[in-house]
């Protein structure tokens, strides 16, 4: 490890670093993801058997705090990975055929917070996957795993050019596509029926845009009360899949 006071080389370009025992834990344990270095303390490794292909450093706390975001809670871990390989939206959909598993869409969501809050929901209510623009949603990265709590492993990602076109495939595959907003006249619990469900989201503050909102069958509201103005769109995205699932 390097000495303390210097600074280690910063990751490759487009390989991130997840931090943390859920983050890390479960990036060992998907076969479809690379893990090229580990970074632990001898307490945090201990007992686990990272494969030889790894390349492993034990390390202090104060060192590891050197290789990622500062305050960043790694407890005693650290990995280097590449990211998942791309997925496509058709491939996606046709694993889904056949099943009423929901699909989150985001329009432009780009807090990595929210990214991985999303995931975690959609890993939690079943979710088929989440589908976000590529320009406009942040890359794979230590913040997304670590809010995702292992979930950026088990939930497909899929990442398209065009969100607008992919929302006509979308509703071409059978997805009921509902999008939220506040200033819908009807509320979610309204226009859930039997069909699969597709849920969009838009970005934080200014919500969907007017493009996406004409792409989408329908559009609900969230019944909360008039003390808040709107919720967080990782909040509104659990409460949209829970309502999704518990339809029956």
């Amino acid at each position: 490890m390097a000495r303390r006071g210097h600074r280690p080389s910063q990751a490759p370009a487009g390989r991130p670093r997840f931090w943390g025992r859920h983050a890390v834990t479960a990036a060992l344990a998907n076969p479809e993801r690379v893990v090229r270095k580990v970074w632990g303390t001898h307490e945090a490794l201990a007992g686990m058997a990272l494969p030889s292909t790894i390349q492993v450093t034990f390390a202090e706390v104060a060192d590891l705090a050197r290789l990622i975001p500062s305050d960043a809670p790694h407890q005693g871990m650290v990995a280097e990975v590449d990211p998942l390989e791309e997925i496509w939206l058709g491939d996606l959909m046709a694993h889904g055929e056949g099943d009423r598993r929901p699909l989150v869409v985001l329009d432009q969501v780009t807090d990595p917070h929210n990214v991985g809050a999303i995931l975690r929901s959609a890993a939690a209510f079943g979710a088929l996957g989440i589908v976000t623009q590529d320009r406009h949603a942040p890359p794979e990265s230590g913040t997304v795993a670590r809010a995702a709590s292992g979930a950026l492993e088990i939930v497909p990602w899929v990442r398209v050019v065009n969100l607008a076109r992919s929302l006509d495939e979308i509703g071409e595959a059978g997805f009921w596509r509902i999008g939220l907003t506040g200033q819908a006249p009807r509320t979610l619990a309204d226009t859930l029926g039997d069909q699969k469900t597709a849920i969009v989201l838009g970005a934080e503050g200014e919500g969907m845009r007017q493009n996406t909102e004409a792409h989408c069958d329908e559009l609900a509201k969230l019944p909360i009360s008039d003390a808040v103005e709107s919720l967080n769109v990782s909040n509104a995205a659990a409460i949209a899949l829970y309502a999704i699932v518990a339809r029956g």
